[in-house]
């Protein structure tokens, strides 16, 4: 199945779908959204990575910032933090280059690695659609976080494919149902930008949209 490009989603909303679908329905159906200073300190990482007027040429690697991608089967687009392209007898043409590369795409973060695969999904999701674009198979991606200051090399396997594969699915059927699902408190609600639009906690005794509701109710 190809999608529209009317009906492309954010690559970037895969790591909110995978944290909370709640909170990527917010977002990316809804329109909501509230910074906090993960989100803030994240912006600030990302600008110089994302100067789309910074391209390197290193000896036999050229370096690109901010590349647009996207893919006609995920139906999602989007950029690339830092794309290098490597000078290899088993790679791709460049427009514009003389000679081969092999595509190694980079994601900036700005904590340390997470148990959780979040960010491995989005970079799986970027170079998915890089794989579609330059007609090639890409081994591996990156992910930079900034704690660390160092990489760590993501292995793309067939089965982290398919799951951001059935993920961007699930995606886009809720986004054509406009569902938002309800609310599910759990610990890491403490730490999401959105807890104060959300309202988890309330989600306990009751559905968001009565309790504002019994809200107007008592004001009247």
């Amino acid at each position: 199945m190809e999608y529209r490009e009317d009906d492309y989603l954010m690559i970037s909303g895969i790591q909110h779908f995978r944290f909370c679908r709640r909170q990527w329905a917010l977002i990316h159906i809804e329109q909501q959204w509230a910074e906090n200073v993960h989100t803030v300190t994240g912006e600030l990482m990302h600008k110089k990575a994302h100067d789309p007027y910074l391209t390197e040429n290193r000896k036999d690697v050229l370096i690109t910032r901010a590349l647009p991608v996207s893919s006609r089967t995920l139906g999602a687009s989007g950029e690339c933090d830092v794309v290098e392209f490597h000078r290899s007898e088993e790679g791709v043409h460049l427009h514009g280059h003389r000679g081969l590369y092999s595509i190694f795409p980079i994601e900036y973060k700005k904590g340390k690695p997470k148990i959780s695969e979040e960010d491995i999904l989005q970079i799986a999701a970027q170079t998915i659609c890089l794989e579609e674009m330059f007609s090639t198979v890409i081994p591996e991606a990156a992910i930079f976080y900034g704690e660390t200051r160092r990489r760590e090399t993501i292995e793309m396997t067939d089965d982290l494919r398919m799951k951001v594969r059935d993920m961007f699915k699930e995606m886009h059927q809720y986004y054509e149902r406009r569902y938002t699902p309800k609310v599910k408190w759990s610990k890491s609600c403490n730490g999401c930008s959105l807890k104060d639009i959300c309202l988890p906690k309330l989600g306990k005794t009751m559905p968001v949209g009565e309790y504002i509701k019994l809200a107007l109710e008592e004001e009247v």
